[in-house]
């Protein structure tokens, strides 16, 4: 029985991007797992902006059909005054229809971000992102301290989920890549166990 883990992403520069990747390994990682990534479209601030329906390039546009088929979900953003991009949250505002099915409901979660500041509001991004998947009931996930990378790093890393301080041109370090596919595998390994259950 496999177990498909959506990774649903916004990434302006590339660095959440990357993130993403990185819980994809660690989704695959787990025997029976499949990881999804897919990513929203830019919004604009001043007319109702087009894209697209297949970006130039990365991952696909993620639709409603991904979330509802989905047995899992890792959600990404970089930091926006210290909450989600919004394009993400525009896309979530979106999913009523799902809410009211409750096709969410129970399935695991977890959440990752990434900002170009040592406090960029890097836990508060991770919070926001996790209130509207707490109004769909399912169930959050993040990182323990029995990850040792969570103990050790120097740059990114919560208990609420794998971050990357990405100033100037930062690439993720080994610390960040690890608790990435920490995240990944923990995702796969329980909507494994819910989805048997």
């Amino acid at each position: 029985m496999t177990s498909k883990i959506l990774i649903l992403y916004f990434s302006r520069h590339g660095t959440t991007a990357a993130m993403a990747n990185h819980i994809a390994r660690g989704v695959e990682s787990v025997s029976g797992a499949e990881a999804i990534l897919r990513t929203v479209p830019d919004v604009s601030a001043v007319c109702e902006k087009t894209a697209d329906s297949i970006p130039a390039h990365g991952a696909v546009y993620a639709t409603l059909d991904d979330l509802r088929n989905c047995d899992g979900l890792a959600m990404g953003s970089p930091t926006h005054f210290g909450n989600m991009a919004a394009p993400l949250k525009y896309f979530l505002d979106g999913t009523t229809a799902l809410w009211f099915s409750g096709a969410l409901v129970g399935k695991p979660a977890g959440v990752f971000t990434s900002t170009s500041s040592m406090h960029g509001g890097q836990e508060s991004t991770l919070l926001s992102m996790m209130l509207p998947l707490l109004h769909h009931g399912m169930v959050l996930m993040g990182l323990p301290y029995t990850e040792a990378a969570l103990r050790e790093t120097a740059s990114g890393g919560t208990p609420y989920g794998p971050s990357h301080l990405a100033s100037e041109d930062a690439v993720l370090t080994e610390h960040e890549k690890t608790l990435c596919k920490a995240l990944g595998a923990r995702l796969a390994k329980t909507a494994q166990v819910l989805k048997i259950s």
